[in-house]
């Protein structure tokens, strides 16, 4: 069995559904039931050596899982007012705890691709300190680089002309860095390996 952690979708609203059953009912005594597990209260769940049921024979894949149905019109824009009502309250804490901050401007399209072009980048090595030797995570930066891939064609014809040019631009330059990099580790796999020291006589 792999030890490979893995994440569990789990449907909130059905989360939701049951406390409030569980509210509107008396309460039932103790029993010697097994409490609800750490992270029960929704979102992605680390699972960690989970066994999995035992899948139906109507299913055709092994590793096919079923996904909770998309949320309503209604539960989205729900949960986005909630969100924001939240996430405003946390900015208005931020910002009596330090007067001189100002107001937070909102994220933009050009925030995200800034955040694919950094983590790229910090994954070839970019960053490193003088003095230190560089940490490179290849793979890593190979799939975030993919993704930057994956945004620009799910976004195509849906860009303005500023920010089709702006994430093009970075996938170009994150995409050189790569092949650079990759070149290099290619010379330093190919050199041969010193010859071992020669014992003393």
């Amino acid at each position: 069995m792999s030890d490979t952690p893995k994440f569990t979708v789990i449907d909130r609203r059905k989360i939701k559904a049951d406390e409030e059953q569980e509210n509107q009912q008396p309460s039932a005594p103790a029993t010697d039931s097994a409490p609800p597990p750490v992270g029960s209260g929704g979102g992605p769940r680390l699972v960690v050596n989970e066994p999995k049921p035992e899948a139906p024979s109507s299913q055709t894949s092994e590793n096919e899982e079923e996904l909770p149905a998309a949320p309503t019109a209604e539960e989205s824009q729900e949960q986005k007012e909630a969100y924001d009502a939240s996430a405003q309250r946390l900015e208005d804490l931020v910002r009596a705890q330090n007067p001189a901050m100002g107001e937070q401007p909102p994220i933009t399209f050009e925030n995200l691709i800034q955040q694919f072009y950094l983590s790229a980048m910090i994954q070839m090595g970019a960053g490193t300190q003088e003095g230190q030797h560089p940490r490179v995570d290849i793979l890593g930066a190979r799939a975030t680089i993919d993704m930057l891939g994956v945004l620009a064609e799910k976004t195509r014809g849906n860009l303005t002309a500023e920010e089709e040019n702006t994430l093009q631009a970075v996938l170009f330059e994150v995409r050189m860095a790569f092949l650079e990099l990759t070149k290099m580790i290619n010379m330093q796999a190919m050199q041969p390996p010193p010859p071992p020291p020669q014992a003393k006589r």
